[in-house]
């Protein structure tokens, strides 16, 4: 690692009064250094990270790679933290990025009545500069794409999409966009939320092989799947969706496509919502030269006609909303997840050894299995005991997810999510 610069350049200078109350402060709250914080991590993986500066800041800057991490802005702290940490024992470092805020966070924790509290001294710009690892919320600033495509294995690719809602600064990237290199072509899987981002990650494709992308395979209907689809028409690709997510689109399409316009604006340019050009049922066969490809739906899961790539010799499944690991999953009103608990039996028998998932990079089938499957599971088994005691929406509303709420949009998504569960289950 570099040397540590304390305090490090891009601190803002204080008044002396300031600065005073800054240090009795830092007397009274326990404190870690960098190797102090990388030991912890390493001792005690439950801990929770929580960087205090605004999300504006960790945009241009990034935030500390922790497996446990909250971004919960410095104003906002008390009246969010004991939402995404009931427990009260739970070993918590908070830092900012000069240890001018996180001081005073870390003391506020401690009079919230949080007993394992611990400021990050160093702060994150010590962090970043001794080279250790750090999340940033656009990974290829100079591409429309929010991550440069990785190889998987050999032929398979995948520009893994920020975890994040769907943002102007990512582009809307934020699914991933995966690709198979055949010795007949290419199959991509996802056309992007708009025109000029499937014109990248086409740009990408060309930087790997001269095959031309033959099909583009939609996910579902939702716009980061498929609203880039007019771009790859133009490039005489063929679209092929499921036909419930054709029906769907039909319904959505253009309700969908203004949605992306009002958050995108300059960059929907020249996207406009066009209709798949194949439709399958079930099971869809693919030859590309040497490459078996399946298209399959396996039955009903996220959305309307989930669909995913099974590449059978390769044992590889590009799974789609199928499967979650690092994001929490989220369930629309249509979303019956009964049926999709069902679904995974039959998903899980394909025995894939490596998932690309809707959302995240790579992992494997126990990874996805515990935070998708068994987040289902338990969700529901909370909520059946809520409507079993007959409680109301707002009991469902506080049922016990605190073990997926370090998953990347839990905040935003686990109370609509027992929410919906819990309107499904008073009529199951």
């Amino acid at each position: 690692m570099t040397a540590i610069v304390n305090p490090p350049p891009e601190a803002p200078s204080l008044t002396q009064a300031a600065q005073g109350v800054l240090d009795a402060v830092n007397k009274r709250v326990p404190q870690l250094d960098t190797q102090g914080l990388l030991a912890q991590l390493k001792a005690q993986p439950t801990t929770v990270v929580i960087d205090v500066r605004s999300p504006a800041e960790l945009n241009l800057s990034g935030y500390i790679d922790a497996p446990l991490f909250f971004n919960i802005d410095r104003g906002f702290l008390e009246y969010q933290i004991e939402a995404r940490v009931p427990d009260k024992a739970t070993p918590i470092v908070v830092y900012c990025g000069v240890n001018q805020r996180s001081p005073l966070a870390a003391e506020t924790l401690m009079k919230l009545g949080y007993k394992n509290v611990k400021n990050y001294r160093d702060g994150f710009f010590n962090w970043k500069r001794a080279g250790l690892p750090i999340q940033q919320f656009d990974k290829a600033p100079t591409s429309f794409l929010y991550d440069l495509p990785q190889e998987i294995i050999p032929g398979v690719w995948s520009a893994i999409g920020a975890t994040a809602p769907g943002t102007y600064v990512n582009a809307g990237h934020n699914n991933n966009l995966s690709f198979v290199i055949t010795d007949d072509g290419v199959l991509v899987v996802n056309a992007g939320d708009n025109y000029l981002l499937a014109q990248s990650l086409h740009e990408e494709i060309k930087k790997r092989t001269k095959q031309p992308v033959k099909y583009v395979v939609l996910e579902n209907s939702q716009g980061h799947a498929m609203l880039g689809a007019n771009y790859w028409k133009e490039q005489g690709v063929t679209i092929i969706a499921h036909r419930d997510t054709a029906k769907q689109m039909e319904k959505t399409g253009y309700d969908v496509l203004a949605g992306m316009r009002n958050r995108a604006r300059d960059k929907a340019f020249k996207t406009e919502f066009v209709m798949p050009d194949k439709l399958y049922d079930d099971k869809l066969e693919l030859k590309m030269g040497s490459w078996n490809l399946q298209i399959l739906h396996l039955g009903p899961s996220h959305s309307h006609g989930d669909t995913m790539v099974w590449l059978p010799e390769k044992k590889l499944v590009i799974a789609g909303d199928t499967a979650f690991h690092i994001r929490m999953l989220p369930i629309f009103e249509d979303t019956d997840t009964a049926k999709w608990v069902e679904t995974w039996d039959t998903f899980e028998a394909l025995g894939a050894d490596i998932v690309i998932p809707g959302h995240g990079g790579p992992t494997d089938m126990a990874t996805v299995r515990k935070w998708t499957h068994d987040y289902l599971v338990h969700l529901r088994a909370k909520v059946a005991e809520v409507v079993k005691a007959g409680g109301s929406l707002d009991d469902a509303y506080k049922v016990d997810q605190s073990a997926y709420m370090h998953l990347h949009t839990a905040d935003e998504l686990a109370r609509s999510n027992a929410g919906r569960v819990f309107r499904a289950m008073e009529f199951e």
